[in-house]
Parts: structure tokens; sequence; C-alpha cells
């Protein structure tokens, strides 16, 4: 969560250092890679940064770090605060050498409840906030994980507004200010703002769930499968005489919008049977004349491939200075005025050492006797 919010941060033209100890980010680990260290994911989580080594359980590196923090406007960290406190970097310490800093945790629960202390990850904030037991109820045979870093990624991006309001706030009253953005509770708003159903009244007035997304799921065809969603009533009438299905409507019980809404599995499995008689094309050709949203069932290699995301310019085939031409993706909003530029690759492991220290004021001589002492490591 945290490299993914400075990567958005980066793509919107932040000046990001990446502190980073001695073994290097757990994510420079995960194949496939070219070069050790330099995995795929890192590649795409850590465009547009600058990277610096520090061993911050050392003296001199967490001092490195502090003649660093004068000049910065925001220190985003992902480990719990009871960590940063162990190697001073606690808010107030941070505060006492520039009170006009940001400074954000993003971690796995609030630190105003029982789970203060205890480790998270992606996995567990999954499980934490129902997501498991959902797709049960979607009739999969077992609990699982959506298979994305779903917790972490909708984490960072509420680390992201809360860096840019803060900012704001700043810019008019300013203050900095410390800014906890728990993952537990960033995801469970996630979750609970479809689900919550009838738990959203005290007593309930139903159980929880929204019987739509509990029910939907792509379509089988003749030779694949589609992805549709017919709606609301005039998609309904427009669907029904494209289809030469009338009397689809003509049910009570889909007659209606709050009827269908009520009996959601028994329209949908109408739906399934009717997707079965022509192919995906053929359906893609007849709904899209009919204004029916409609979409192809992607792989991953579909989407890599896709002709829109081509169109816009969505991917960049970039030559990196160890890792050869690297597919990358720009920032996904367009701007009329100032559109984020181009960004520097990945950066490798001490890549940006010596260049950062010296902007915090070390001579080469002070920079090579950091890294002698295994303070730091030059790239």
């Amino acid at each position: 969560m945290g490299p993914f919010a400075t990567q958005l941060l980066a793509e919107l033209g932040a000046d990001v250092i990446k502190v980073e100890a001695h073994e290097g980010d757990n994510m420079r680990h995960p194949a496939p890679m070219k070069t050790p260290g330099m995995g795929y994911m890192f590649l795409n989580l850590n465009r547009g940064k600058r990277g610096i080594v520090l061993d911050l359980k050392k003296p001199e590196g967490r001092k490195a770090l502090m003649r660093l923090i004068p000049a910065t406007d925001v220190l985003i960290y992902n480990v719990r605060p009871q960590a940063m406190a162990r190697l001073g970097l606690s808010y107030e310490e941070v505060r006492a050498a520039n009170p006009r800093i940001i400074y954000v945790g993003t971690y796995g629960y609030s630190q105003r409840g029982p789970y203060a202390a205890k480790a998270a990850y992606d996995d567990l904030i999954q499980g934490g906030t129902a997501i498991p037991w959902l797709v049960s109820k979607t009739g999969a045979k077992a609990p699982n994980y959506t298979p994305v870093n779903l917790a972490d990624r909708v984490t960072g991006l509420h680390a992201v507004y809360a860096v840019t309001a803060a900012l704001f706030h700043r810019s008019r009253s300013g203050l900095g200010q410390s800014v906890e953005v728990p993952m537990f509770e960033s995801l469970a708003h996630f979750v609970l703002g479809d689900h919550s159903a009838g738990l959203t009244f005290d007593p309930p007035a139903g159980d929880a769930g929204y019987a739509r997304l509990l029910a939907r799921r792509p379509y089988p065809t003749k030779d694949g499968h589609l992805c549709v969603l017919v709606y609301n009533d005039k998609q309904w009438k427009t669907f029904t005489d494209a289809t030469g299905r009338p009397e689809i409507m003509q049910d009570a019980r889909f007659a209606t919008q709050a009827s269908r809404a009520r009996h959601i599995s028994a329209i949908y499995a109408t739906l399934a049977e009717l997707f079965l008689t022509r192919t995906t094309s053929e359906w893609i050709e007849l709904l899209e004349k009919a204004d029916i949203p409609v979409a192809r069932l992607n792989s991953v290699e579909d989407l890599v491939a896709d002709p829109h995301l081509a169109a816009t310019g969505f991917f960049t085939l970039e030559a990196h200075p160890s890792e050869g031409i690297v597919r990358t993706m720009r920032t996904p909003t367009d701007w009329s005025e100032s559109q984020p530029e181009g960004q520097r690759p990945a950066p490798r492991l001490g890549e940006h050492s010596a260049e950062v220290l010296r902007e915090a004021g070390y001579n080469e001589t002070e920079i090579t006797e950091l890294a002698n002492k295994g303070v730091t490591r030059l790239g």
C-alpha cells in the first residue's frame, strides 16, 4: 500500500525518495525478472522514484534520514507505528525536525482499537472484512480471496487522497499533521458500502449482502463468456425487443426494477440460458447495436493487447538501464492544464543513495564512509 500510494504520487509529479534496507523491498523478489532484485512488480510499483539504502537501525542511518526531513513535505511509512517509534522516527520526533511535515502511516488497524499492535497483510484484511465469505455466498465451493492485492491497493488510494487533502489543509493553515490510514477500516468502508444491506438499520432490517452483486457473474455463450449488464427499465425493454423475448418483461417478477431486484437470481438464471444460444461475437454485435452495456471477458493477455488501451497511449515501451525493454503504464487520469510527464525507471537498490545524501549536505568523503560502515549502499 505504501509503494502503491507513492507510485501514484510519483505519477502525479511528486519527487519520491524510497528508503530501503540493505536487503531491499520484498517486492523486488517476486519473479519473473531479468536481474536479481528487479522483479516485475517492483518495476511497476516504483517507477518515478529515487531509491536510497539506509540502515535505520544504525544511528548514522537515522541521522541521515533526519537530515532529509526539513526539506520533505510528506513522510509515508508502511510499518506499524511501534516500529517507527523504536527507530526514533515517531511523529513527535519527526515533527520536531519539520513542524510542517505531513506524516502518514499506512498499516493494519486504527491505533484507537484493540487490534492496534497486530500485524496485517492483504490476505488477513480481506478475510477480516468478509471478502472470502462474500465469495462463498456467490456459490463458490469454498471461501477465497480476490486474486489481486485489493486491501493494499484500496488503502493506497486512501493514502493518496489523505496526502493531497493534508497538503491542501497545510496550504490554508500552515499546519502539518499526522494522518492514519489503516487497512482494516479502509477496506471495511469499501465492503460495507455495498454489503451492509439490512445491517444498515438498528435493529437490522434484513441480512447483509447486496443480492445483485452476489448473483452476478460472466455469462457463458456458445464459445466463451460475456459480461453484460441489463439494468434499468429502458435497457430491459430494449434488450427484450432486440432478442425477440418480450415475454420476459411480461413476467411479474421481471416487470419492474423493484421486482427484478427481489428476484435477481431468477432473472440472472433466465439470462444465462439465453446467452448460451449465440456466440460471444454475435452477442456483442447485437447488444452494441441496441446500446446494451456489454464487454468481452478478457484474460490478462487480452487486457495488455486491448485496442482501446493502445489507442489512448496507456502503455509505453521504456528502455530500462538494467532490465532492457519494459512495458510501463501511464497514470490513468488526464489533465487539461498539468498532464503528468514521463517517469524515471524504477531504481536499482541504492541507485540514488549518493545523489540524495549530497542533497542532505553530505560530502563525497562522508558518503563513502557511510557506505563502508554499512549505513548505506551505493548503487
